[in-house]
């Protein structure tokens, strides 16, 4: 299933640096986006985009991580040449991982 069957998100980027946070609607698949959406998956997952690192922050209070990734905007978003390579297309993009949800949750 696409993670964004049990998850939303928000973004934003400072700099060369974008940030997105993946947020379960139900606190009962948290566990889920913890065991698979990992910092090496969400890097792999934006290879030629991502060229820095992956930090994943966890917030289980609020059942969500957040995903720091450096020099990931073409040198910022008043520098790029990309169309539309930013904040809320990269969101929308991650929500598009394809995640296995065990029977019972679905």
């Amino acid at each position: 299933m696409k993670l964004r069957e049990l998850a939303h998100s928000r973004t934003g980027d400072k700099g060369n640096t974008s940030n997105i946070s993946v947020i379960a609607y139900h606190e009962t698949h948290y566990p889920v986006l913890r065991e698979q959406v990992t910092a090496e998956r969400v890097k792999a997952y934006f290879a030629g985009v991502v060229e820095g690192d992956v930090v994943r922050y966890e917030l289980p209070n609020i059942a969500a991580l957040n995903f720091v990734m450096s020099q990931t905007l073409g040198g910022g978003v008043t520098r790029s040449l990309a169309l539309d390579a930013h904040g809320k297309s990269l969101s929308s993009a991650l929500l598009d991982l394809e995640i296995d949800v065990p029977t019972d949750m679905k």
